[in-house]
């Protein structure tokens, strides 16, 4: 009677992980929906960097201006889909051959040092997930993944997603980023300053405060001559 007991617990605990699971999901599918016609205010990863920020300045504020798609340069677009997501245009939200090439990478090297992350799952995880590394993480941002690239189409994908991705401590977003390091706004970005803000987004924080990293200039180099043959919505 006693196991019978335990058993149930465990069975009432269970769904009870998988209702909440549920909700998660329809509250994340809900948000997905609305942002298809109005603009997100903030993100998770928005709301971590502010928290991160207001550790050592409770007066911390973030630099963020939501832009159009119109209004930003296409020498960032293309800079972007070259150097993150070549595939952008083709792909269902997983550029399956990118990460095997990712994966290949990572065992010769013996560690990780390449993602293989679309533009799609990159906004994914920026709008609802949190930076940390699990195995949950990644199955929920696959799931989300697939919210959006069914429920949006690419232009808007893309527009959200230069709208607030990380360029640095505290900067989100394409206009605050080219006013904080080039003082010009979005729509001014030359081809030169796009492939540099570009390179700084898979480690947009450490390059804030190395901005002649040789790698970063190295990574620049190579996306200003692919950015000619990008791909844009």
């Amino acid at each position: 009677m006693k196991k019978h007991s335990v058993g149930g617990w465990i069975w009432r605990i269970l769904l009870a992980l998988v209702v909440l699971l549920l909700l998660w999901n329809l509250w994340i599918l809900v948000h997905v929906v609305w942002w298809r016609t109005h603009n997100p205010d903030d993100t998770a990863f928005m709301e971590e960097g502010l928290a991160r920020l207001q550790q050592t300045d409770p007066n911390a504020e973030l630099r963020h201006k939501w832009v159009p798609y119109s209004q930003i340069s296409p020498n960032l677009k293309r800079a972007l889909v070259a150097s993150e997501d070549a595939r952008f245009l083709e792909h269902d939200g997983f550029d399956w051959e990118g990460i095997q090439t990712a994966w290949e990478k990572n065992l010769k090297k013996g560690r990780i040092v390449a993602g293989g992350s679309t533009i799609s799952q990159q906004l994914a995880k920026n709008l609802f997930l949190s930076s940390s590394r699990s195995p949950f993480r990644k199955a929920e941002e696959a799931v989300i993944t697939l919210m959006l690239e069914n429920l949006m189409d690419k232009r808007r994908i893309f527009e959200i997603y230069l709208n607030v991705i990380e360029w640095g401590n505290g900067i989100y977003g394409a206009d605050a980023a080219a006013r904080y390091y080039f003082k010009t706004n979005a729509a001014g970005l030359s081809a030169g300053q796009s492939a540099k803000l570009a390179a700084m987004v898979t480690n947009p924080r450490y390059y804030d405060t190395h901005r002649n990293d040789r790698r970063l200039l190295r990574k620049a180099s190579i996306i200003g001559r692919r950015m000619g043959y990008a791909d844009v919505p």
